[in-house]
């Protein structure tokens, strides 16, 4: 029997087939380095675990919830959010999603039909391009300049605008190339969304890896007008160490929190209660612990640039957050190739740049913000000698 030809024609989770290279490794250069997925480094906080427990054991976590996420968890972020962006979100304006995938995939759901279309900066991050594949809406790729750091272009985005294009994405720190967009550069996104009809989906999963000195990420959310065309998408999970909790969340006006109220009615019926019962206290009791990791993630990102610094062959086109975009010293050769040979032969295991969508497959992403400084510093010692 025949499955739905949309989901047939989309491609497989590439981690799993990258993750099977590392078998090949025989140890010659030491421990294993997992350089492949964006994983937190960090447990939870303890308290965190202790309120985790605390709500796994009630009987008010095992019940159904409110569809859109509990009202204690949706008031506190909004206030945290209204805060963060200088503007006024409202609890009714949240839905609170089994991850940040998800929100995606609801936000896209209800933006685009089948055959109609959605800009995404390439390099894209696969689940993203999956998502829209196997609803049958073109991923209709927005080149992102390596010599402009990968940060996407407004005047090449309206280029690509046609009739059948519904939504611009833009994600930022950008997984797959770390790339960290200014405020402007997404100010000019939002008028030219506002000026061509068209929704603005925002994810911002890793916003909470930026420096202090970044400031405010945009000003999108701090006027009123933003309801009209604005979805913001965000992730839990790194921020607070608790992947397997699967919970995210998503900002919209009300009217569109409507519409996806039905899609998440369909899909969840509610989102997992423990971990927002935990999320309500942990969003302000928790807020200086977040702030040191970040500090902690950026020494990694400071400790990643000296090492990659000892060995320029393998040159840094963009970094950020969790992640560093690397153009591998191999021209001619599949970033696929060059992957899993150094996984089978050095132990060091990224990710091609072909599985988010890069045609020249001539980078390798790494995710340094889940492996320590004493690992990243060894770095240089496994790819100065190797070759292909």
């Amino acid at each position: 029997m025949l499955v739905n030809p949309l989901l047939a024609a989309t491609a497989s989770p590439p981690i799993p087939e990258a993750q099977a290279w590392r078998a090949a490794y025989d140890g010659a250069f030491g421990p294993f380095v997992d350089l492949s997925q964006a994983v937190p480094g960090r447990p939870p906080h303890a308290d965190m675990l202790e309120k985790l427990a605390e709500a796994a054991a009630s009987a008010e976590a095992a019940r159904y919830g409110a569809i859109t996420g509990d009202r204690s968890l949706r008031e506190t972020y909004a206030q945290h959010v209204s805060g963060l962006y200088g503007g006024r979100v409202r609890p009714e304006e949240i839905a609170v999603t089994a991850g940040c995938n998800q929100a995606f995939f609801v936000a896209m759901l209800a933006l685009a039909r089948a055959g109609e279309a959605v800009l995404l900066p390439t390099p894209w991050y696969f689940n993203h391009q999956m998502t829209l594949a196997m609803l049958g809406i073109e991923a209709r790729p927005l080149p992102c300049d390596p010599e402009a750091g990968f940060v996407p272009d407004p005047e090449t985005a309206e280029a690509l605008v046609d009739e059948r294009l519904r939504a611009i994405v833009l994600v930022t720190p950008n997984n797959p190339t770390g790339a960290v967009y200014p405020p402007e550069v997404i100010a000019r996104f939002a008028e030219l969304c506002r000026r061509r009809n068209l929704w603005l989906v925002i994810d911002e999963t890793y916003r909470d890896f930026l420096p202090p000195e970044a400031g405010r990420p945009h000003e999108l959310l701090a006027g009123e007008t933003w309801r009209d065309n604005v979805i913001q998408l965000y992730s839990f999970s790194k921020a607070y160490g608790i992947p397997g909790h699967r919970l995210g969340a998503l900002v919209a006006g009300a009217p569109v929190i409507a519409e996806i109220t039905k899609v998440l009615d369909c899909l969840q019926i509610c989102a997992p209660r423990t971990g927002q019962a935990a999320l309500a206290w942990a969003i302000p009791a928790l807020a200086a612990w977040r702030a040191a990791n970040a500090e902690d993630i950026n020494r990694r990102l400071a400790a990643f640039r000296a090492a990659l610094a000892e060995v320029p062959e393998w040159g840094i086109s963009s970094i950020g957050a969790y992640f560093a975009y690397l153009r591998h010293p191999f021209p001619g050769r599949r970033g696929r190739d060059v992957a899993e040979r150094l996984a089978a032969e050095r132990g060091v295991l990224a990710l091609p740049g072909s599985y988010f969508g890069e045609t020249a497959d001539a980078h390798v992403r790494v995710a340094f913000a889940n492996v320590e400084a004493e690992e990243i510093a060894r770095l240089p010692e496994r790819l100065a000698a190797f070759r292909l």
